[in-house]
């Protein structure tokens, strides 16, 4: 029997966001998120008042304390004895901090789970951008020698696993409501230009979670005989109004299915893969407010968090990854008909719109002293 292994790598990292753990890091969060982009002062501190009835918290982290711990427990229980490491683009504990800390002990080679399931610039390309920033300052510190490498896990919006316990979410939603309702599948809404430049063609964001809501639903109907009817819907729109995001808004979905005589809704998160602030205030209190008033029947079905089954297909796509990096073309299975995405990603995919930064984990990554040579004249 073929013994499981994660080598070469000697160490995993859970990529996050990052969210305020207490109110006075709510402004500073905001900050570190839109630097950069010339966001008003006053839309920051609208924002900020999103966390207030949370008591300054994000949910984010503790959630991702807890699929560490899952991921621990699953590890172990395949006998894989690896460091696990948790670090956050936007907050505490910090990427750069994380990765000083894994090269410190003995880390030299990643594997990297961002948990964000989905292509697109701020779901893929960004987190890679911020992995490039972070080995450059390590870089600076340590030399470019002496750096780990790091590679990241492929996408995973069509892991069987993911598919199967967004499924089982949608079922329980659906068992409290009358015959006939409707699925609203809802992601984080991104402008219509970022969708645009989402994989190397362009579209991969909207068209993933499309084949991504075709599963669960499929999955759903198997269980239940017949076809649920749904729409791919948005939350968390920003931006000036003149920008073009992609729709429809949930709320106004949730308008338009009254009207119709729908008889009640699951919204189902499939763009998140745990309680972020997008569902807990976006869904459970805006979405829930408007359905209120309407009288729309309303269920937020869950999100995966640390279902067995999602937790088991993260660490087999950390094995199908390490099984990559021997050389080796492991079986690569999903859900749906879009197949497998790519690990390493190809020059230019998901374009950064406001001016390319280097990025890890792709083939156009020349490494720590290339980037880090050829963002300084940048900058020049």
């Amino acid at each position: 029997m073929t013994v499981p292994t994660v080598a070469p790598y000697d160490a995993v990292l859970l990529l996050s966001f990052g969210g305020p753990e207490q109110p006075a890091d709510v402004l500073p969060f905001l900050e570190n998120v839109t630097r950069g982009r010339g966001i008003p002062r006053e839309r920051l501190e609208s924002v900020a008042e999103h966390y207030h009835p949370f008591g300054g918290r994000s949910p984010i982290n503790d959630q991702n304390r807890a699929l560490l711990a899952a991921l621990r427990s699953e590890l172990d229980a395949r006998g894989l004895d690896v460091p696990l490491h948790w670090g956050n683009r936007n907050w505490d504990p910090y990427l750069l901090d994380t990765l000083r800390q894994a090269r410190a002990d003995g880390a030299r080679r990643i594997c990297v789970i961002v948990t964000s399931a989905y292509s697109s610039y701020s779901g893929c390309r960004q987190y890679r951008e911020d992995l490039a920033a972070a080995l450059i300052g390590l870089a600076g510190e340590v030399g470019s020698e002496d750096l780990p490498a790091v590679d990241k896990i492929r996408h995973y919006f069509n892991e069987p696993g993911f598919v199967a316990a967004n499924a089982d979410a949608v079922l329980a939603g659906l068992a409290r409501l009358p015959w006939g309702s409707r699925i609203a599948f809802v992601t984080h809404s991104v402008p219509t230009a970022m969708n645009d430049t989402a994989g190397t063609e362009g579209g991969r964001y909207e068209s993933q979670h499309r084949d991504v809501a075709a599963a669960v639903a499929a999955a759903v109907a198997e269980r239940l005989g017949a076809t649920p009817g749904w729409d791919l819907v948005y939350c968390s729109r920003s931006g000036p109004p003149s920008q073009p995001w992609l729709e429809p808004d949930v709320n106004d979905h949730l308008r338009g299915l009254k009207d119709a005589g729908v008889p009640g809704v699951v919204v189902a998160p499939i763009g998140f893969i745990s309680d972020h602030m997008e569902v807990v205030y976006d869904l459970d209190t805006e979405a829930r407010e408007t359905a209120e008033e309407i009288g729309l029947p309303f269920v937020r079905a869950a999100t995966v968090g640390t279902d067995p089954r999602f937790v088991a297909g993260l660490v087999d796509l950390v094995l199908e990854r390490a099984a990559q990096a021997r050389g080796e073309a492991p079986e690569q299975p999903t859900a749906g008909e879009a197949g497998p995405s790519w690990a390493v990603c190809p020059a230019g995919c998901c374009r950064n719109l406001r001016g390319d930064r280097p990025a890890a984990c792709g083939v156009d990554w020349a490494g720590p002293l290339a980037a880090g040579t050829a963002q300084t004249a940048a900058a020049r």
